[in-house]
């Protein structure tokens, strides 16, 4: 990844704001929650559309919810359930940088996030156990609507 070398803060800007979106991607990371942290040995990842987030920082600080969206234009992510009401009644969804969340659980559906977590030294049988996991609690939200 093109970094640029520069210390001066507006050669930085200029960098983030002209990125091309294969580097915004990279730039879009968060901090994984403490126990996650613990069973994988890394400190964060590139947030994906999928993954459950803790929201850190400001008005919404404390709520968790789905990643519904990544837009690496804005640098941002919308979460499920952080929405606000315009003046004429309809909701739209609050956007939220990813530096100010924590990903509390993985998206593991991807291979791609499997090669990068195998890629780090996670080993396989932790990313089978978690999709294992994943698939009782997708079996009984099916039986509970039932």
């Amino acid at each position: 990844m093109m970094r640029t070398k520069s210390h001066k803060p507006s050669k930085q800007r200029k960098y983030l704001y002209n990125a091309p979106l294969h580097h915004r991607g990279k730039i879009m990371s968060a901090h994984l929650s403490d126990a996650l942290r613990e069973k994988y040995g890394i400190r964060s990842l590139p947030i994906r559309k999928g993954d459950k987030v803790r929201i850190l920082r400001g008005d919404y600080r404390g709520s968790e919810g789905e990643v519904l969206e990544v837009y690496r234009e804005k640098y941002r992510i919308s979460v499920k359930g952080v929405i606000r009401k315009k003046a004429d009644g309809t909701e739209i969804p609050v956007l939220i940088h990813p530096s100010k969340v924590e990903i509390v659980k993985l998206n593991l559906g991807d291979d791609r996030r499997r090669e990068i977590l195998e890629r780090r030294g996670v080993p396989e049988e932790e990313l089978e156990e978690e999709e294992e996991v994943v698939e009782e609690v997708e079996e009984e939200e099916e039986e509970e609507e039932e």
